[in-house]
């Protein structure tokens, strides 16, 4: 074997060109890191391992998910969904809330703007995004959860904490539906807030309150509150002290009603009824819950999940500006918007 000598300045020049060359290593990698950094907060890898993997024909998946004892849970998400990150991240994360999961239901995940092809229960076949049409979702995540019959006995639109999701399992689970609503399972078992009080707002209307609609007349955002409550804090203290919040919210009567009172009022359908009543009727089971009527007295939308400041101003936005009424899909909506700040050199941050 012959080695021939490296000339000191070929030697030099070997350890320059190797300097330079970890430098675009090191550069490439952290250009990867930021891009990490600034990826989606959620994509279809993060799908927990236990999740089943089926031909989503829900009528077998019901079965199956019965034959052992379980019940089905259908999660719709989408790709880059922050809230289906958090959904991830906070609450998949919980052992306790995992256990349950595995030991009392069978999940499958479906996209909201997938092409897969699904077999719903009276088999119909559908893709997965005419679907999440069809069953209405308008917010991801999205949990349905099905009895052994293939009834949706509860249904989580969007976000909730772990606190409350670890209710909705234990309600489903033990056959709730059986002996009380989930809304009144919830507010038998929730924990009170800090604040313990209705919040006052300038914009609120004032009793008696008159639902009906007017020709010509603002369109009306119901808004069902209760004391004890985390998020109606939060959304008072963050959301409604935001300039286009507060701007969005002009174009709306907004009537407060607390979530089971007995408050006197004439529905938009011109019934006289409470407010009780009235929340029972609509089906509303979260606080805060936002149910938005148009000119017809008819509902055109309604936001009853956690959202930050973005989504809920998207929201308003969605309503006051008739685009509900041309464009079905909210997460569209919100994309084009979104986009549209960017155009204009807003900063949009859903998270603020």
């Amino acid at each position: 074997m012959i080695i021939e000598a490296v000339p000191p300045t070929a030697a030099l020049g070997y350890h320059r060109g190797m300097k330079r060359w970890w430098l675009i290593v090191l550069l490439l990698l952290l250009a990867m890191a930021d891009a990490c950094a600034q990826a989606p907060a959620y994509s279809a890898s993060d799908i927990p391992h236990w999740f089943a993997n089926t031909f989503l024909d829900f009528r077998e998946d019901v079965a199956d998910a019965a034959r052992d004892g379980k019940r089905l849970v259908a999660y719709f998400g989408q790709e880059g969904c922050p809230y289906c990150g958090k959904l991830m991240a906070d609450n998949f994360s919980q052992r306790d809330i995992v256990d349950t999961m595995q030991r009392s239901f069978v999940a499958v995940a479906l996209d909201l703007w997938g092409d897969r092809e699904t077999t719903w229960l009276d088999g119909t076949v559908r893709s997965e995004k005419a679907l999440a049409r069809t069953l209405g979702i308008q917010f991801t995540p999205t949990l349905l959860f099905f009895d052994e019959r293939g009834n949706v006995v509860a249904r989580l639109n969007g976000y909730v904490p772990p606190a409350r999701m670890r209710l909705v399992l234990a309600y489903v689970a033990a056959h709730g539906e059986a002996r009380q609503t989930l809304g009144d399972y919830l507010a038998a078992h929730a924990a009170p807030a800090t604040h313990g009080a209705l919040h006052d707002e300038p914009f609120l209307l004032r009793p008696p309150y008159d639902l009906r609609r007017k020709a010509g007349g603002k369109p009306l955002a119901l808004l069902f509150e209760t004391p004890d409550c985390t998020a109606c804090d939060e959304m008072h203290r963050e959301a409604f002290r935001r300039d286009d919040v507060r701007a969005l919210l002009a174009r709306f009567d907004v009537v407060r009603l607390a979530l089971g009172a007995a408050t006197p009022l004439v529905a938009p359908d011109g019934r006289r009824t409470t407010a009780r009543a009235l929340g029972s009727a609509l089906g509303i089971v979260y606080a805060p819950t936002l149910v938005f009527f148009d000119e017809t007295a008819r509902e055109a939308f309604r936001v009853d999940t956690y959202v930050r400041p973005f989504h809920l101003a998207s929201s308003l936005d969605y309503v006051a500006s008739g685009a509900y009424r041309n464009e079905p899909s909210f997460q569209r909506f919100i994309q084009a918007r979104a986009a549209r700040l960017r155009e204009e050199g807003g900063n949009v941050d859903i998270w603020r």
